[in-house]
C-alpha cells in the first residue's frame, strides 16, 4: 500500500483526527506553486488575500459576516465526513451573490467589473470541488478532470486538501473562506496545475519573439500574426497529429509570403488526457527544425484545449506582444476546422462557453485561411475551466 493510502486508511479506521485539528502556526509561509496557481485562477480573491485591510473590511459587512458564519457552521456539521465537507465548501447561488455584491470595485480590473469576476471565481471554485473532489463529470470528460482514481486515493486527496486549506498560507484569502485553497489543493493533489505550466508566457520559448515584437513597426505588415490552431492527437505516444503536421505545412508556406511577422501556434496538453506533450511546443519545434522558420518569429500558446480557446488565448498573447488589436490576423487550419470557425454555430458556441466572442471572424480567403480580428474581451480570466482560465 502506498504511503498516502496508508495514511488515509489509518484516519478512516481509527477516526482519531478531527478535520478541525490541524495545528495553527505562528507564521504563514508563502507556497510559490499554490500562489502562482491562485493568481492565475482567482485573481480577485488573490488580490484580497494580499490586502488584509480590504479582506477584513469585506468580512465585517453584516451580510457577508452572516453568510460566512452559515458556511462555517455547515462545514462544522460535517465533522469527519470528507465528502460532506467538500459539499459544504460548494457555494450556493445566494452565497455567491452576497459575496459578489459586496466585493470592492478595486479588487478586479475585469472589463465587466469586480462583481462579475467574483461570480466567475466562485463558479470556478465550485467546478474544481465538484470535478476533482466529488467526482462529478467534467465539462469535457475526455480531456478534463482527474481521470480514473481509486476510492482510497480520492479520500487521501480530499483529506490532504482539507488540511492544506486549514494550514495558513501567506498572501492567501483563507481568512475569508477556505474554499479557494481547498480547490487549489485538489488541483495540486491531482497533478493538474496545467494553468501555470508556462508562466510567465512572455518568457521562456516566447522571449525572442516578444523582444522582437516590442520594436516592430506593425504598419509594415498586412497581418499582425498568423494563428495556427491545434488538432491534438488521440495516440498517447504521438507528439503531433497528422492534421497538426498538415497545419504546419500550410503555415510554413503562408509565412514565406512575408505578410505576417509572427506565427502563433496554439494548443495545450489535451489529447489524450494528461499527455506529456504540449502541442504548441511540438509545433514550434517542427517549424524550426523542418521548415527553418526563425525562433524569434514563433510564439507558443501552450494552454488551449478547444478551438474557442485557441482564438481567445491567441488574442491574449497578441495583447501581451503589444500588437494593435485593430489589425487583422490570419487563421490557418484544415478546411473542416476553418469552415467550423466561420460558421454561425461557432459564434453561438463562443457565447455559450466563454460568454463573448474572442474576436470577429472576417473574410474566408481560401478553404484553409480566414481573417480574424481579436477582441480585448479575451482578457477575462475564467476559472470555470481550471486547466486554462
Amino acid at each position: 500500500m502506498r504511503a498516502p493510502a496508508r495514511i488515509a486508511a489509518s484516519i478512516f479506521a481509527v477516526g482519531a483526527l478531527s478535520l478541525t485539528s490541524v495545528p495553527a502556526f505562528a507564521g504563514a509561509e508563502r507556497d510559490t506553486v499554490t500562489e502562482s496557481l491562485s493568481g492565475r485562477l482567482f485573481p480577485l480573491l488573490d488580490t484580497l488575500g494580499r490586502n488584509p485591510a480590504a479582506l477584513e473590511a469585506l468580512k465585517a459587512r453584516p451580510e457577508v459576516a452572516t453568510m460566512l458564519q452559515a458556511r462555517a457552521a455547515r462545514r462544522e456539521a460535517c465533522a469527519q465526513n470528507l465528502v460532506c465537507t467538500a459539499q459544504a465548501l460548494v457555494w450556493t447561488p445566494d452565497e455567491a451573490k452576497a459575496l459578489a455584491d459586496a466585493v470592492p470595485a478595486s479588487a478586479s480590473t475585469a472589463d465587466d467589473g469586480a462583481a462579475a469576476q467574483a461570480r466567475r471565481e466562485i463558479e470556478g471554485i465550485n467546478t474544481v470541488v465538484r470535478t476533482y473532489g466529488l467526482g462529478q463529470p467534467a465539462g469535457y470528460p475526455q480531456i478534463d478532470g482527474a481521470g480514473m482514481v481509486d476510492p482510497q486515493e480520492t479520500q487521501s486527496r480530499l483529506q490532504a486538501a482539507v488540511w492544506l486549506s486549514q494550514t495558513p498560507r501567506g498572501n492567501s484569502a483563507q481568512g475569508l473562506d477556505p474554499s479557494a485553497d481547498f480547490a487549489l489543493a485538489l488541483l495540486d493533489g491531482s497533478d493538474r496545475t496545467d494553468a501555470i505550466g508556462f508562466e510567465p508566457l512572455t518568457g521562456g520559448l516566447n522571449a525572442p519573439a516578444i523582444k522582437r515584437a516590442k520594436s516592430l513597426d506593425w504598419k509594415r505588415w498586412r497581418y499582425s500574426a498568423m494563428i495556427v490552431t491545434g488538432v491534438g492527437p488521440d495516440v498517447e505516444s504521438m507528439a503531433l497529429s497528422p492534421f497538426g503536421k498538415y497545419h504546419l505545412r500550410l503555415a510554413a508556406n503562408r509565412f514565406a509570403s512575408g505578410d505576417a511577422p509572427f506565427i502563433i501556434v496554439t494548443g495545450g496538453r489535451a489529447h489524450p488526457r494528461a499527455t506529456r506533450f504540449t502541442e504548441a511546443v511540438e509545433m514550434r519545434k517542427a517549424l524550426i527544425e523542418r521548415y527553418g522558420v526563425p525562433a524569434d518569429a514563433i510564439l507558443i500558446e501552450p494552454y488551449a484545449r478547444h478551438t474557442t480557446t485557441n482564438l481567445r488565448n491567441a488574442s491574449r498573447l497578441l495583447m501581451a506582444m503589444g500588437a494593435p488589436l485593430a489589425k487583422d490576423t490570419l487563421i490557418v487550419c484544415n478546411p473542416g476546422q476553418s469552415a467550423t470557425i466561420s460558421s454561425p454555430q461557432f459564434v453561438r458556441r463562443n457565447l455559450t462557453e466563454l460568454g463573448y466572442e474572442p474576436g470577429k471572424i472576417g473574410q474566408r480567403l481560401s478553404p484553409t485561411e480566414l481573417e480574424f480580428r481579436p477582441s480585448p474581451l479575451s482578457a477575462r480570466v475564467d476559472p470555470r475551466d481550471p486547466l486554462d482560465p
